[in-house]
């Protein structure tokens, strides 16, 4: 049995300040320019988007974009990920995040993200 189709079920588009999502029209824009991906990538970036904010485990995704079952050892998602990555350009960061050793997830570009305060930085030694 192959992989479940990403759009199966009628989902409201997903649209923010830089990305929109039609799952209906399998179409995604960048910006307002249309994204140029080949049909696992849009399913991998449909899949994320459609769940935003959680995390999608690594098992998952294959199974859902691929087909795959069971503990299949492949990069495959890896590299899919990485040319996600590269298509969203300086958004990819704000936009998935590898969760590692369990998978990926989705951020919507507005979702507050998790910032580390400042360390307090040591006085410097006096006439150091």
């Amino acid at each position: 049995m192959g992989p479940v189709p990403v759009a199966s079920k009628s989902i409201p588009p997903y649209r923010d300040e830089h990305l929109a999502v039609d799952f209906n029209q399998r179409v995604a824009l960048l910006d307002d320019g249309r994204m140029a991906l080949t049909r696992k990538e849009y399913d991998l970036l449909a899949l994320l988007v459609e769940h935003a904010g959680q995390i999608i485990p690594r098992q998952a995704l294959l199974a859902q974009v691929w087909g795959y079952r069971g503990d299949v050892k492949t990069r495959t998602l890896d590299v899919h990920v990485r040319r996600l990555r590269k298509k969203l350009g300086q958004l990819a960061e704000r936009y998935i995040e590898t969760i590692f050793g369990i998978g990926y997830r989705f951020q919507p570009y507005d979702a507050p993200r998790f910032v580390r305060p400042e360390q307090p930085k040591p006085a410097a030694a006096a006439g150091a």
